[in-house]
């Protein structure tokens, strides 16, 4: 097992030049190559998963984690096998595309706004879209965002869409609002540093508690679901795609017995799962 994370700042460079150099094209027959968002990595759900997988396929996995957007990236152009992310409408594009075959759910959790616990902007009790709209109107507490192109911040950007904002008029408010252009993770760090507001995931959240001084604000409302999804990349796009065994991985993702564990994973450490299991009774909007 083998696990990749491409800073930001060296996207552009680093991505042709890391995957140029491991493959002309994706994995070959012993081994399958993962583009997942940094939500699932960092909570180490992969590491919990990959070894049980090479077990049972005797292959060998390499992830390479970074935001959705760069995930989608890579499975255009055929530098993975699959990708596991989280912003539906991106992933169904994808589809439409030609670049996958099918989206395939299997874990879901929630998105949270979190703060300081005196919520300086007042927030607490609103909808996410409210919050987000008197996050802008008052700018008391800055807001840290993504700035990555994840899956988040897909959701951040929607949430101000939802709100009355354009995001370009967002990334125009000054020093109030704040790009960390990194994964969930230090994204949560640097929020707790300058004590502000941000958008994260439930998982990551719970996985970093521990090292942030912030809290759950708000953490009801539809527009606060985050599904995660597996699509095996289509070979009629890309001939060098490992589709059998991609195909595989989407299968053991959405086995009886890997659901179950996905819906323990954290439990004994948090208190509560850092997943749940797919459903298909989950309303997607």
């Amino acid at each position: 097992m083998k696990s990749i994370a491409i800073p930001l700042m060296a996207l552009v460079v680093a991505s042709s030049l890391v995957l140029g150099a491991v493959s002309c094209g994706a994995g070959g027959g012993d081994r399958l190559r993962v583009a997942t968002t940094t939500s699932l990595y960092d909570t180490g759900i992969w590491d919990y998963l990959e070894p049980m997988f090479e077990e049972e396929y005797g292959i060998e996995l390499d992830v390479l984690y970074a935001g959705t957007g760069i995930a989608l990236e890579y499975g255009q152009r055929g530098d993975v096998d699959a990708i596991t992310v989280h912003s539906r409408s991106r992933e169904l594009r994808f589809i439409a595309d030609g670049y996958g075959v099918e989206r395939v759910p299997f874990a879901y959790n929630y998105f949270l706004i979190i703060g300081p616990q005196d919520d300086p902007a007042g927030i607490a009790g609103m909808t996410p879209e409210d919050a987000f709209g008197k996050l802008a109107e008052s700018r008391l507490g800055s807001f840290v965002s993504r700035g990555d192109d994840s899956g988040t911040h897909s959701r951040e950007k929607a949430l101000w869409q939802a709100a009355g904002y354009e995001y370009q008029a967002v990334q125009q408010m000054g020093d109030w609002y704040i790009e960390a252009g990194r994964g969930m993770g230090p994204t949560l760090l640097m929020a707790s540093e300058k004590q502000a507001y941000t958008l994260t995931d439930t998982g990551t959240f719970l996985s970093y508690k521990g090292q942030v001084d912030l809290v759950p604000v708000i953490d009801e409302g539809s527009a606060l679901l985050n599904v995660y999804s597996v699509i095996a990349c289509n070979p009629e796009a890309n001939p060098n795609i490992n589709y059998q065994m991609a195909k595989n991985l989407v299968d053991f993702l959405v086995s009886p017995e890997i659901q179950e564990l996905i819906g323990e994973y954290g439990v004994s450490e948090y208190g509560m799962s850092l997943f749940n299991p797919w459903s298909d009774d989950i309303a997607e909007s």
